[in-house]
């Protein structure tokens, strides 16, 4: 098992796999990760996409605390500067 750096965690797509990128960045094995999903009890809610197993990449970071308390906004992002 090779756990993720941050900044593997923070440059993934809106949905992830269970396995193996949540599995990882939560430093889990296979089969535990597997096993806790279905008993309802990762740290992160699934979404069923066909027969795969995803999960919401904000909330994974939520959970890891990539993100900063009460914001959508991941840290060190900088808001484009508004057009006229």
């Amino acid at each position: 098992m090779t756990a993720m750096t941050i900044a593997q965690i923070l440059d993934q797509p809106a949905l992830v796999p269970l396995w193996p990128t949540v599995g990882q960045a939560l430093c889990l094995a296979e089969s535990t990760t597997y096993q806790l999903a279905a008993q309802d009890r990762l740290p992160v809610k699934t979404v069923r996409m066909g027969r795969r197993l995803m999960v919401r990449t904000v909330e994974l970071h939520r959970f890891l605390g990539l993100l900063p308390e009460g914001t959508g906004v991941a840290t060190g992002y900088q808001p484009a500067a508004p057009t006229a």
